[in-house]
């Protein structure tokens, strides 16, 4: 009995020590997931077939093509902020985890998935103070359920310029295209060089003429709020430092860093941890490392946690609110602060949403996913089949499976349920991903990977 009773103890710490996943492979899919959110035109190597070409005739005030881009959730519009988020968390994590994506055979794609979203941000920068912000109305577009492809709704664009400015939008954009300029400059040099022309210009605009973005234009708010402006000059004058060397842009870091000084958090509306990070290893002074350490002790020592271990930041987007703090802390780490407690929580985090409760909240990855996610595309059957507010509706899973996505993620007690009307918990959405994404090259380049 004694000898059963050691066997069971034994195969207890040993399924304990296993709980290894295949991060290369979440890599992999991640990126499927990308081309899933593609807008326009689609390219001839797209892996994902069962979309189509769409938004073919978004056009500027002038008749600008704003084709391309990504859709930013479930839904068919494109938001440059949340995009330009998006882009630059991409390129931060192929520039500093080049390695990783390389182990995970999926630096190439990783490119071609940035690349993307660049190639419109090239577009909607029409002239130097001229920066399209967003194509396709919010409110009219939630009223519609059915496939991109079939979209018939007026598609209207919304510009910032000199007389509406958005300074966060603008700094985070040229933060997007600095931190592309060196993921690309070795790549593609001519493209890199365009890339870090108009990151200069929309700097320039961002900081001369100030003001949030959402109070540009009216059709925003119906979904996204920006809390301010100075966060995102402060860290795109920091890509833009890192890209260029020029001591110019840590004057803009040092003249606008006392409105943030007393900011923590990473999110596509808070850059302050980000740009505590990334100055920490450009400077290297002790104030933004501190203020680091400081930040990630609080959040693994003392930040609500769920019942089985979610470090819980937000009800909205619970999963890659979590992903964005480790992303943040992986970095401090990487300075040489508390790195094998920071990494070990950066897994055990990362492993949550993979299955360590017996559930993975990455669609296709696993055995037990969500297969109900809100998504319109992805829940429509293929054409000719009718797609509309029925869809919506069934409780049948989803046709096509919207394989990578992060699902949004339970609430403070581990609630979720897999229902497509839930998009609190059960959207999706580009940003979602890139911090996901970037934590998991991250934990690749560590040996961490099954």
């Amino acid at each position: 009995m004694k000898s059963v009773l050691v066997l069971a103890v034994l195969l207890q710490v040993f399924v304990s020590n296993t709980d290894c996943y295949n991060y290369k492979d979440v890599v992999q899919k991640s990126l499927l997931f990308y081309e899933a959110q593609r807008s326009g035109k689609l390219p001839s190597d797209q892996r994902v077939t069962w979309r189509k070409d769409s938004a073919l005739n978004d056009k500027g005030a002038n008749g600008e093509d704003l084709t391309g881009g990504y859709y930013d959730a479930g839904d068919f519009v494109k938001f440059g902020f949340q995009m330009s988020f998006t882009a630059t968390i991409l390129a931060w994590g192929l520039l500093d985890h080049e390695k990783g994506y390389e182990a995970a055979d999926s630096l190439e794609e990783g490119r071609k998935a940035l690349k993307w979203a660049l190639d419109y941000f090239l577009k909607a920068h029409v002239s130097e103070n001229v920066f399209y912000a967003q194509a396709g109305s919010g409110v009219l577009d939630h009223n519609y359920w059915g496939r991109p492809e079939d979209m018939t709704e007026a598609r209207p664009t919304f510009m910032i310029n000199t007389t509406n400015p958005g300074s966060d939008l603008a700094a985070e954009t040229a933060a997007a295209m600095a931190a592309s300029y060196l993921v690309f400059k070795e790549v593609n040099a001519t493209y890199a060089n365009i890339l870090l022309t108009h990151a200069k210009q929309l700097y320039s605009f961002a900081y001369k003429y100030r003001g949030k973005y959402t109070d540009a234009f009216d059709d925003i708010r119906c979904c996204y709020n920006s809390s301010g402006y100075e966060d995102e000059l402060v860290w795109g004058a920091a890509w833009l430092y890192r890209a260029t060397g020029d001591k110019t842009y840590l004057t803009y870091v040092d003249t606008e860093y006392t409105n943030i000084q007393y900011y923590i958090g990473f999110s596509w509306d808070q850059k302050a941890g980000g740009a505590d990070v990334l100055l920490a290893k450009l400077t290297g002074e002790s104030k933004y490392l501190t203020k680091m350490k400081n930040y990630c002790d609080q959040i693994i020592n003392s930040q609500q946690r769920t019942p089985k271990g979610l470090i819980f930041i937000s009800q909205w987007g619970s999963l890659s609110n979590t992903a964005y703090v480790m992303q943040i802390c992986l970095e401090t780490a990487a300075l040489g602060v508390n790195a094998d407690t920071y990494r070990a929580e950066a897994k055990k985090q990362i492993n949550y949403m993979l299955g360590d409760t017996g559930f993975s909240y990455v669609v296709g990855f696993g055995t037990n996913y969500p297969t109900h996610c809100h998504h319109r595309a992805a829940s429509c059957p293929n054409a000719p089949a009718t797609c509309d507010w029925t869809q919506y509706s069934t409780t049948d899973a989803n046709p096509h499976v919207l394989t990578g996505a992060l699902v949004g993620g339970p609430g403070a007690n581990d609630d979720y349920t897999d229902v497509r009307s839930d998009y609190v918990h059960n959207e999706v959405a580009t940003y979602y991903n890139a911090g996901f994404q970037s934590v998991l090259a991250a934990l690749i380049e560590l040996g961490y990977s099954d």
